[in-house]
């Protein structure tokens, strides 16, 4: 019988008296080399087990290995607060905010596959000339010797040299040079006869004989590459060989037709053009060597912006899509164009965002005869010293895409280098779907396999691993800025997974936000590839799917805050152990602990809200929406009911939503934002609606100073109830003293923030507790105001739950104003939060939680109702939190408003009113309506 494998202490990561905010001194180990989910209810504790406590010991140890200007800064970083930790291994955090602000970095650049594309291109690009679309080759030795072979026996060669310059000079040099002979029409003839008659030679017959020979299997090839070898070092990169063969006759117009003569050049050139050779450099547009002269690299400069040049992209050419032309004025133009636009096959009653890019190339430039908007731009800056084409200049400037490189970043020589007839910047404007496609593929020789063979590999590698966390929508040059959490948290997920690093701790915040439900397993199994390298993932996560394939389960709670902080359950999720605590729960003898986890995992509870679905009858119709990927869908949106948008990620539901109709309804309010994407008409009971709200992930404020209790107003009633007390009212404190935005009672050296970002090195900034006031963020005089035995910080630490029973017990009429306001943040399922935690901090789901109790809490907001967006506002949210979510949402719908959310959970869906589903694919197979009605699954 096998014996049983008895676990050590280094295979897992053992954690003694984690003590982190709310923790309570918990001890658990987590096994090594595991995919590992810690799960729980919003503010349990999860993140603070994870990354204050994990990922803050990980990160403290590293830096352990780094200079003297980091670890100078050890002693003052703060340490987790937690007892022991052994078993550790190096700390990787991957988080939902997307972090990256450059730029210029790009999902290729991320994912490191733009590097190996520069050395694709700089090993087996080909070049191709832009007048003649020849192939562009530099002739070596090896090519000339191998046409030698080719060549019949016993022809006579000559190796020739061009003869360049001015013809007597050049001759009388040659001559010095210990040159004598000249090859002529099949003739070898001296250099004097030219000399003495030069008229009566065509020169561009003349040559210069290097060497000669007879093409025998005795031919010195040694004493041949040497001549081939001068000859193309003094004949400037030329060289010519001539073979006449047996059968020439000797008359030398005879022997001239018998004679072949081949050129050869180790020039780079064609067309009269001397092209650059190919290297990885010129590929960089973060390098001057590869990056566009105009545009420095960036794609984008200074110029007349199409979107405000086409303000409505529905609209054709015929139809006044070109702003500048409308009016008497410049109708001119349009009208010259649409005359000449037949002949190159303009279609002008084609919507503008159906053109192909050509059509638009050409609307833009022109052709021939045709003056196209860049052209009419040019005629308007040239009459810029009047005032109206001044104005008109200014009107149409912005942001627009580099004239010299469109919008590729690189080089215009860059464009002339090719792989199978595509340049890089076409490559990296492809899906990754397409990509994947075109490399299984592509057609290579045996020498341009063997040379590409690893940057292949690695390529086609995370090409797949992009598509199997289900981007393979996105283009390689799309922003990494752009990018939402999610899909930002997951291309690092790639990164890290190309990278092959071994005996690593990944700590993953949420990886499923934004993913469709039919594209999790695909994620799960990335994530088991990345453990089956020899890694350890924690995921923090409340998917079910998730939950249920992990290794082993770390729930934390049993409920939020102070009422959180433990470990109410630690081993494998499996259907018997389900049924095992559905079957035990509520006995006298439990296993287990109380776990909401598994109460809605085993099926004894569920989101489900159980309510009637709303009639309606009054809509608002959004026709022709064509932004992106969207194919001219009509979009019926009901008011006073709760909408659900959804489909798979890629489908266009943000094209929609974010692009079109929010910026459309913006229009319609006269509120400032981006122009909206291609529609054609906004239509219905839009006049029942008073506003619009667009409730995203983007954090809240810039500045750190900012908290819940701020955003909310509450910190008002807050402050003047501290100002009131004796010691106050004695020493002259009003309510501005109790600010931390004001240099009247608030900490001078970290102002009001309690801590001091430290830049670092290599790694992200270490904050550290200021030393001034302690991370009491106020004087010390400040403190001494005490409101029924708490400082004004004391009431800042609490979170939302305990400070709703503290101020209920105070008989004052603000306290219980400041109890309504945090009743409605208890409302929406945020009582775990601090009064003064920094909105920064907040996740993307916690930050529109707090938005939507901002509205909540002035639900007498007119006659008429607002429309509400919310994107994916379940993101950090547990299923018990979910149904508080839904039901304050719900409410905001009674109060007469209308909701539209963009949501992949199953458990909205089927709680919404009304459902409009995009698809059936991502890209280019998505952006059509596929369903639409009310939910029924």
């Amino acid at each position: 019988m096998p014996v049983k494998k008895q676990h050590t202490k280094q295979e897992y990561i053992s954690i003694t008296g984690a003590r982190a905010n709310n923790l309570k001194n918990i001890s658990l180990k987590i096994p090594r080399n595991k995919f590992v989910v810690i799960t729980g209810v919003s503010g349990s504790g999860k993140s603070s087990l994870a990354f204050d406590t994990l990922y803050a010991e990980g990160q403290r140890r590293y830096a352990e290995s780094l200079s003297s200007f980091a670890r100078q800064f050890l002693g003052r970083m703060a340490k987790p607060d937690v007892d022991k930790i052994d078993g550790i291994p190096p700390a990787i955090a991957i988080q939902q905010k997307v972090s990256i602000k450059n730029p210029r970095s790009t999902v290729g650049t991320t994912t490191e596959i733009y590097d190996y594309l520069r050395i694709l291109f700089a090993k087996i690009g080909r070049t191709y000339s832009p007048i003649s679309g020849c192939e562009v080759k530099r002739h070596r030795v090896e090519d000339v010797l191998e046409d030698l072979e080719s060549l019949p026996k016993g022809a006579k060669l000559y190796l020739l040299l061009p003869l360049e310059g001015g013809l007597v000079d050049t001759l009388l040099s040659l001559k010095q040079q210990g040159y004598s002979r000249l090859y002529y029409k099949g003739q070898v003839i001296k250099i004097e006869q030219v000399l003495q008659k030069s008229e009566d030679f065509e020169r561009k017959e003349l040559f210069v004989l290097l060497s000669r020979w007879i093409n025998t299997k005795d031919t010195d090839v040694s004493e041949i590459r040497s001549y081939i070898e001068s000859g193309f070092a003094e004949g400037n990169g030329k060289l010519y060989l001539a073979c006449e063969s047996e059968a020439a006759e000797s008359s030398a117009a005879d022997k001239s037709s018998a004679v072949q003569i081949r050129e050869y050049s180790n020039r780079f050139e064609a067309d009269g053009i001397l092209f650059e050779e190919p290297n990885e450099l010129m590929f960089s547009f973060n390098s001057p060597i590869g990056a566009c002269p105009t545009c420095g690299g960036s794609g984008t400069t200074e110029g007349i912006d199409e979107r405000l040049v086409i303000p409505n992209a529905s609209l054709s050419v015929y139809e006044d899509a070109v702003a500048p032309w409308r009016g008497k004025l410049m109708s001119w133009y349009k009208e010259q164009f649409i005359n000449e636009a037949y002949k190159f096959d303009f279609p002008i009653h084609r919507p503008y965002a159906a053109l192909t890019q050509k059509q638009k190339d050409f609307l833009w430039n022109g052709k021939g005869s045709v003056i196209g908007i860049n052209g009419f731009f040019e005629w308007v800056d040239k009459k810029k010293y009047k005032i109206q084409y001044k104005y008109m200049l200014s009107r149409y400037s912005g942001k627009a895409i580099c004239r010299e490189c469109g919008g590729s970043r690189l080089k215009r020589e860059a464009s002339y280098v090719k792989l199978c007839g595509k340049s890089i910047a076409e490559l990296m404007s492809m899906c990754v779907t397409e990509l994947i496609e075109f490399f299984k593929t592509l057609q290579l020789t045996d020498y341009e396999r063997k040379v590409a063979e690893r940057a292949m590999k690695e390529i086609v590698l995370r090409l797949e691993c992009i598509d199997e966390v289900g981007l393979g929508y996105l283009t390689l040059n799309r922003k990494s800025s752009t990018l939402s959490g999610g899909e930002s948290q997951r291309i690092n997920l790639v990164s890290s997974l190309g990278s092959n690093l071994v005996g690593s701790l990944y700590i993953l915040d949420e990886p499923s936000v934004g993913l469709h439900s039919k594209d999790t397993q695909r994620l799960i199994n990335v994530i088991k590839r990345l453990r089956d390298l020899g890694n350890t993932i924690v995921v923090v996560e409340h998917d079910a799917q998730i939950i249920c394939s992990a290794d082993y389960l770390i729930d934390i709670g049993p409920l939020a805050g102070s009422f959180g902080g433990e470990v109410v359950y630690e081993g494998e999720v499996s259907e018997p152990i389900l049924k095992e605590y559905a079957k035990t729960k509520g006995s006298k003898n439990e296993k287990y602990k109380e776990s909401l986890t598994l109460d809605y995992l085993s099926g004894l509870k569920s989101v489900d809200t159980r309510r009637r679905k709303r009639e309606w009858s009054r809509s608002i119709i959004l026709e022709g929406a064509m932004e992106h990927n969207l194919k001219e869908i009509d979009v019926q949106i009901p008011l006073n009911a709760f909408t659900v948008i959804t489909g798979v990620s890629g489908s266009g539901k943000s094209s929609l939503v974010g692009d079109v109709l929010y910026p459309a309804l913006c229009r319609h309010f006269q509120i400032m934002t981006k122009p909206p994407g291609a529609y054609k008409a906004l239509k219905g009971d839009i006049k029942l609606l008073s506003g619009v709200e667009y409730i995203d992930q983007n954090p809240m404020g810039r500045s750190d100073r900012s908290n819940p209790v701020t955003y909310l107003k509450i910190y008002d009633d807050i402050r003047s109830l501290f100002s009131e007390q004796p010691y106050a009212k004695a020493s002259g404190y009003t309510n501005s003293y109790f600010s931390f935005n004001k240099d009247l009672g608030r900490c001078p050296i970290c102002l009001g923030e309690g801590y001091i970002t430290v830049p670092m090195q290599f790694m992200a900034d270490v904050k550290m507790l200021c030393t001034e006031c302690g991370g009491k963020r106020f004087k010390q005089d400040i403190l001494q105001v005490r409101y029924h035995g708490k400082d004004i910080t004391d009431v800042l630490d609490m979170r939302v739950d305990e400070a709703i029973e503290f101020f209920a017990s105070q008989k004052e009429h603000l306290a219980k104003k400041v109890v309504q306001g945090l009743g409605v943040l208890q409302r929406v399922g945020l009582g775990y939060v601090k009064l003064g935690q920094s909105t920064s901090t907040l996740s993307g789901g916690e930050s529109q939680r707090l938005m939507l109790a901002n509205f909540l809490s002035k639900e007498g907001m007119g006659a008429k109702s607002r429309l509400f967006i919310f994107d994916e506002p379940t993101t950090g949210l547990h299923f018990n939190d979910i149904k508080r979510l839904l039901d304050a949402m719900n409410a905001l719908v009674d109060a007469g408003n209308t909701i539209v959310v963009v949501e992949h959970n199953t458990d909205v869906i089927r709680d919404a009113d009304w459902c409009i589903e995009l698809g059936p694919g991502s890209g280019a197979d998505g952006g059509t309506i596929i369903y639409t009605g009310v939910p029924s699954f």
